[in-house]
């Protein structure tokens, strides 16, 4: 799931920001209580969405994928003064874990957690959205871009997890097998192509692309 080696990803998180201790505690509750904690963001992909908010200043902020909080946590650190975050998820399991840490980080007037279907909840949502975070059933990544796109400001940006995959979108055999590596393959090539947006493929943990709407 991660690209680089152990030491050289430890020495990234190193001589990043540490992570604020309501992160490390949530990092550690994920690990100890929570099935496949390897979907956690984590320090160095969590600083790098607080740099992104921190850069926008978002007045309002959408996440599609809610899991245990950490992402919201760390996107919601830059927000604008009186911005909303709202967090969707499927999910009811891991609400009160997830209230739970909003509340202790100070967050409570600023994330919204509702669940339900993502692609049913954003319909009815009147908000436009200055910073997107979709870290959800990757079948669905395509269906969401476009379900957002008209949504987000100008100048705007969309966040994407996991595009890479493990790295399954270049292995020939996943993309002739697998469902969620072909559909993945396919957005990364849908956004390239699109007209409307600018993007870059970084990297980063299991790959983030990077959407800016022009």
């Amino acid at each position: 799931m991660e690209f680089l080696a152990e030491a050289l990803q430890a020495y990234c998180e190193l001589h990043s920001t540490e992570e604020p201790e309501v992160l490390k505690k949530l990092n550690r509750a994920t690990h100890a209580q929570v099935l496949q904690p390897r979907m956690l963001s984590g320090h160095l992909q969590g600083r790098f969405l607080a740099m992104i908010s921190a850069l926008v200043r978002p007045k309002y902020i959408l996440e599609i994928g809610t899991y245990t909080g950490y992402s919201a946590l760390c996107l919601a650190e830059g927000l604008a003064e009186g911005g909303k975050l709202i967090t969707i998820d499927v999910n009811p399991e891991l609400e009160d874990m997830v209230h739970h840490f909003v509340k202790e980080a100070g967050f409570e007037n600023k994330i919204q957690m509702i669940i339900g279907d993502a692609y049913q909840v954003i319909r009815t949502l009147p908000q436009t959205f200055d910073l997107v975070f979709i870290d959800a059933d990757k079948a669905s990544y395509s269906k969401y871009f476009d379900l957002i796109i008209d949504k987000l400001a100008p100048g705007g940006l969309i966040l994407a997890d996991n595009v890479l995959w493990s790295g399954k979108v270049i292995d020939e055999k996943s993309l002739a097998k697998d469902k969620d590596t072909q559909l993945l393959d396919a957005f990364n090539k849908k956004v390239q192509a699109d007209p409307r947006v600018d993007c870059m493929l970084l990297p980063l943990r299991d790959g983030m692309m990077l959407i800016r709407k022009k």
